[in-house]
C-alpha cells in the first residue's frame, strides 16, 4: 500500500513539474524580452504596432510549433532531436548509415502526430495569445482606449487560462520531450 501511494505521488510531481515544459515559458520570456523595444514602452507609433503584431505573430507560430518536437536516444545512447509528422519523426541531426537505417526509421514511425498533439498546441497557443495580449505595454499599444471592463479582463484572464491550460495538460498528458525539455535523462520511444 505504501509503495503505491509512493508510485502515486511520484507521479503527481513528475507531472506537475513538467507543468513547465508544457506551457510556452520560453516563447513567453522571448516576448517579454523584446515588447518594451519593440513597442516603444507602450508608445506607440504605427510602425510600433506592425512590430507588435509581428512579434505576437512570430512568437505563436513558434509557441505552436514547438509543441510538435520530439527527441529521443537511439540504440547506442545518440541523442537526436527532430519534428513529429504524419510518418514519424523528421530528425535534425540524424546521420543515414546502410545498416541501421530500416531499424530506425521503424522506431522513428512511434513519434508520429497524434490527437493530444494538437490539444497541446492549441492549449499552449491559446495560453501565449493570452499573456501577450494581457502585457501592459501591448495593451498601451495596441488597445490604448480600453476601458476598466477590458483592463479588468486582462488582468484577470492569465490566471484563468493557466489554471485552464494546467488542468488540460494533466488530463491529456504527452510523451513528448520537446527541444529544451529539461531531463537529464532522455528516454526513448515507448
Amino acid at each position: 500500500m505504501l509503495l503505491m501511494a509512493y508510485k502515486l505521488v511520484h507521479k503527481t510531481l513528475a507531472t506537475a513539474a513538467n507543468l513547465a515544459n508544457l506551457l510556452p515559458t520560453g516563447t513567453v520570456l522571448a516576448f517579454q524580452s523584446l515588447t518594451p523595444s519593440f513597442s516603444n514602452n507602450g508608445t506607440c507609433q504605427l510602425s510600433n504596432k506592425y512590430l507588435i503584431a509581428s512579434l505576437i505573430g512570430f512568437c505563436a507560430v513558434a509557441c505552436f510549433f514547438s509543441s510538435f518536437t520530439d527527441s529521443f536516444t537511439d540504440r547506442d545512447g545518440k541523442f537526436y532531436y527532430g519534428i513529429a509528422t504524419f510518418k514519424g519523426l523528421y530528425v535534425f541531426n540524424y546521420d543515414h548509415h546502410e545498416g541501421e537505417d530500416r531499424e530506425t526509421r521503424k522506431d522513428l514511425v512511434k513519434f508520429r502526430i497524434g490527437f493530444i498533439d494538437f490539444v497541446h498546441a492549441f492549449v499552449s497557443l491559446f495560453v501565449f495569445l493570452i499573456f501577450a495580449l494581457s502585457d501592459s505595454e501591448v495593451q498601451r499599444c495596441i488597445f490604448p482606449d480600453a476601458g476598466d471592463n477590458e483592463n479588468a479582463l486582462f488582468m484577470n484572464l492569465p490566471l484563468g487560462a493557466e489554471v485552464l491550460s494546467s488542468f488540460l495538460f494533466i488530463i491529456f498528458p504527452t510523451t513528448r520531450r520537446g527541444i529544451g525539455y529539461a531531463d537529464l535523462v532522455p528516454m526513448a520511444a515507448g
